[in-house]
């Protein structure tokens, strides 16, 4: 049964992987065997990221590119297969929000930051497309392999505030819905498309959203504690399980779910 679950001798590429949700998808890809690709803009971070991971015995590759430039990503995808020879498996982590995509209370909501909401939803809808179009082509050379996307709890409620991160996440899910029907006509069930749809975790995007400097939970942190069941914030840690899963053989018969993990945030009726 265990074997269901390595990762062992799988190639991943994952997006976003300098980030804090980042940090938890290379180790837990590491972990499980796999040789894992660490993409981001922070060359330093990713790095320093795979030098922690190889030293401890796994296999690990920073490279450097920015998921709107579709010229970084084709020679993050050259590095790739000179050093490895295949790709087997993509996280699309990626995203994230950013203030322009933003709407306060006291603004007027017929004066959005219509250009700040339209950079949210790039990073966030086309920040999965353009990697998934590079890194994909070679996953179906391979023959066989899992691409999972990074959804949200935003993107079947309306959250406030977060108008670009909304419908950023929403056009997500539509996304892997219709690839992943698209990707069954032509390959069978050897690619398979999920998502990953976490609830709140603290990163250093939304720390000073959800907590003051004390540690205590601002108005709208409590507002999320009050919604979620288990009645605390998510570890970052805890998205492995879900992630290695989708990656692995063991989910070989899922594609086009969305899999939450967020304290039962997605199921509660407020009563």
């Amino acid at each position: 049964m265990n074997q269901q679950f390595s990762l062992s001798g799988k190639v991943i590429v994952v997006t976003g992987g300098t980030g804090i949700l980042g940090n938890s998808f290379v180790n837990g890809i590491a972990n499980a065997g796999g040789t894992v690709c660490i993409l981001g803009r922070n060359k330093a971070v990713a790095d320093e990221r795979a030098s922690i991971i190889n030293k401890n015995g796994g296999k690990a590759l920073a490279v450097q590119a920015d998921v709107l430039n579709l010229d970084e990503l084709n020679q993050a995808k050259h590095l790739i297969l000179t050093t490895y020879g295949k790709i087997d498996g993509l996280v699309n982590g990626a995203g994230g929000n950013m203030p322009g995509g933003a709407l306060q209370p006291e603004e007027d909501i017929f004066a959005i930051n219509l250009e700040g909401m339209k950079r949210v939803m790039d990073v966030n809808l086309w920040g999965t497309v353009y990697p998934t179009q590079v890194f994909g082509e070679e996953i179906a050379k391979t023959g066989k392999g899992s691409i999972v996307n990074i959804s949200s709890m935003n993107s079947k409620r309306a959250i406030t505030k977060v108008l670009g991160y909304n419908m950023g996440k929403a056009a997500v899910d539509c996304y892997t819905q219709w690839f992943a029907v698209e990707l069954a006509n032509r390959y069978g069930d050897t690619i398979r498309m999920n998502a990953l749809a976490p609830g709140f975790f603290l990163t250093e995007q939304n720390r000073a959203l959800l907590t003051n400097p004390d540690g205590s939970f601002t108005e709208r942190g409590e507002k999320v504690i009050r919604n979620t069941p288990f009645k605390r914030f998510g570890k970052p840690d805890e998205l492995i399980g879900a992630l290695v899963w989708l990656l692995s053989d063991a989910s070989a018969f899922v594609t086009g779910s969305m899999i939450c993990v967020d304290g039962g945030f997605s199921i509660f009726g407020g009563v």
